[in-house]
């Protein structure tokens, strides 16, 4: 058995310290060791991006992470984006423009959304399609994942 290793970081405004094995990936420690399932595992080979994260403001996916990587880092999950019982802009596109169905590839989508919107807060269309490139979702076709990015580069400041 590896030998684990301490680490400190901030998930959600919340300071967390864990006793983590090295080869344990972030997604599993949010999962699996603070409880917060609304980080999902799909393929678990980096493909599918349902366990997208932010990772010190960039989207990341979390399978893709070492738990000990994320040592001194400031995590955001879906269940962080709401403030004072107010959903994040994000999350209002998403269910006013219908950008979801099944609802399980949208957690990833909405951090990759964040992610794309940070970056470049007014995407065009294209730009948005190609930030969600990484990001498989079975049920939606995008159109309506496109249009809730569209939606939410229009209501968010910045």
């Amino acid at each position: 058995m590896a030998e684990k290793k301490a680490i400190a970081l901030q998930v959600n405004g919340t300071q967390y310290t864990a006793e983590v094995e090295p080869r344990l990936l972030l997604v599993h420690l949010l999962r699996d060791v603070l409880g917060l399932t609304g980080t999902h595992i799909g393929c678990d080979t980096s493909q599918c991006g349902v366990c997208t994260v932010l990772m010190d403001g960039r989207a990341v996916k979390s399978c893709s992470v070492l738990a000990v990587q994320a040592d001194g880092a400031e995590i955001t999950t879906v269940e962080g984006l709401a403030q004072n019982g107010h959903l994040h802009p994000v999350q209002e596109a998403f269910w006013e423009k219908h950008g979801l169905q099944c609802g399980f590839c949208t957690p990833g989508a909405m951090m990759v959304a964040i992610g794309i919107l940070q970056e470049n807060p007014h995407p065009s269309e294209e730009e948005i399609r190609q930030g969600l490139n990484g990001i498989i979702c079975r049920c939606t076709g995008y159109e309506n994942i496109v249009r809730a990015v569209q939606h939410a580069a229009e209501r968010m400041p910045g």
